[in-house]
């Protein structure tokens, strides 16, 4: 007996064929009440196999540094915080800059505990480069900050 893959959900194939909704995708992975599992096959599907991540970090002293991650990283990092805490990541607004098969998508983000919450637990940018191969678009590298003082929210 051979272990036949699982067919691909239709929809997540229609995430890879156009970027907008390939970011809205990535959004819909991550958000949830607390202790709800992510969807990280499907994260996973719309990640280039070599996707790296990137969060800035602002320390106690002013001073910035990165952390990278690459895709198993990343679900290990924030899998902590989505058991304890609700997320839900929305994109407010979005610009897609395409040349051939790259593409540079500069999307804005609101965090907040439940959909439609007047509570915001942050805010931010993704800086997010996507490519088209083998007949998808996949995120090869997201690069992310969020609002605080001195950093206004004025990207686009």
């Amino acid at each position: 007996m051979t272990d036949t893959p699982a067919p691909i959900p239709a929809p997540w194939i229609a995430d890879t064929q156009d970027i907008g909704r390939l970011v809205r995708a990535v959004y819909a992975c991550i958000s949830g009440p607390a202790g709800a599992p992510r969807d990280w096959a499907r994260f996973r599907y719309l990640m280039h196999p070599r996707a790296l991540s990137l969060r800035t970090v602002i320390e106690a002293d002013g001073s910035t540094r990165a952390v990278v991650f690459d895709v198993e990283q990343y679900i290990a990092d924030v899998a902590p915080l989505f058991a304890d805490n609700d997320f839900f990541e929305v994109e407010t607004d979005q610009r897609i800059e395409r040349f051939g098969q790259i593409a540079h998508v500069w999307s804005k983000y609101d965090a907040r505990p439940a959909p439609g919450s007047p509570v915001l637990l942050k805010r931010g940018a993704n800086s997010i480069q996507v490519c088209h191969e083998h007949g998808r678009w996949w995120v090869v590298c997201t690069v992310w900050d969020n609002e605080r003082e001195g950093l206004a929210f004025d990207l686009f």
